[in-house]
């Protein structure tokens, strides 16, 4: 899959996460969660065409 033009999170939220969970982030992690995200911003957005709206809601994810 293609990489996302732009970043959806802030990199530093992911490190906070990871460190209250004792955990560390690698680096390749970053590109796969944007990838994620972007598929579920595209899914949200189809759903909410699908329902001839222009705002996108919480049950669209």
């Amino acid at each position: 899959m293609a990489k996302p033009k732009i970043t959806y999170f802030v990199k530093k939220a992911v490190q906070d996460f990871a460190r209250s969970n004792k955990m560390m982030v690698g680096s390749d992690a970053y590109d796969a969660i944007n990838v994620r995200i972007d598929e579920m911003m595209k899914e949200a957005a189809k759903r909410c065409k699908d329902n001839k709206r222009k705002t996108l809601k919480a049950y669209d994810f």
